[in-house]
């Protein structure tokens, strides 16, 4: 037998197994900081400080603060739909997929912080210079967390290996085309809450998710999943 033909020896064998895993642990972890960072969410709803029978008015002074967690735990929901809808496509892992899978994961958890900056901005001044602020921070963080989808979906392109077989061809081409859609449309909409007004921006945060929900399979008619 040649060196050409000969079958790998232990430690190639070996090597092979251990930067390679399944993706149960990974899901695990990912689906505690999805957890969490719906959690941190709705700590920011609170009783508004008040005087006595003024409560009412209180509440729907703090409107921004629902907004906030209505456009953030919806996009943490289509987040983690996505990701699940990633997964089961997944066969097995490696440690670039790790750490792509880690940048998605820390931009997830850094969505609670502009949350609640943006709420208690818009709360004192709807169009003040902080409320300015507050969405281009919001908008600059959901920029990133699409980059990072991009970057996974990116590197699953590279490396259809770690897919199932029966994937679908167009998967990972049109999660890149998704994710700069929102690179793009929450880059636009923090440019212009800034310069223009901040409703602009609201706007665009809160009507993204749904547009990530009802593409969650692709485009209408090109993706089934895997086994359908």
């Amino acid at each position: 037998m040649t060196d050409g033909s000969r079958p790998p020896g232990p430690s190639r064998r070996a090597a092979a197994r251990f930067t390679r895993s399944d993706t149960s642990r990974a899901e695990a972890f990912s689906d505690g900081v999805f957890a969490i960072a719906v959690t941190i969410l709705v700590l920011g709803l609170a009783t508004p400080p008040h005087r006595s029978g003024a409560l009412g008015h209180a509440l729907a002074r703090q409107w921004p603060a629902y907004i906030g967690y209505v456009a953030s735990f919806g996009y943490v929901a289509v987040i983690w739909l996505n990701h699940h809808q990633t997964f089961v496509r997944i066969r097995s892992m490696d440690r670039g997929l790790q750490a792509t899978n880690l940048a998605l994961l820390f931009t997830t958890a850094a969505i609670p912080f502009p949350t609640g900056v943006l709420a208690d901005a818009l709360r004192e001044d709807v169009s003040g210079t902080d409320s300015r602020v507050a969405v281009l921070l919001y908008a600059g963080i959901a920029t990133a967390m699409c980059m990072s989808w991009a970057l996974l979906f990116h590197y699953l392109g590279r490396h259809s290996e770690l897919l199932h077989s029966d994937v679908e061809p167009e998967f990972t081409r049109d999660g890149v085309v998704r994710s700069f859609c929102g690179v793009v449309i929450y880059a636009l909409a923090g440019v212009l809450g800034y310069f223009i007004t901040p409703l602009i921006a609201l706007a665009g945060f809160i009507l993204l998710p749904p547009f990530y929900f009802v593409s969650i399979e692709g485009v209408p008619g090109r993706w089934q999943r895997p086994g359908d």
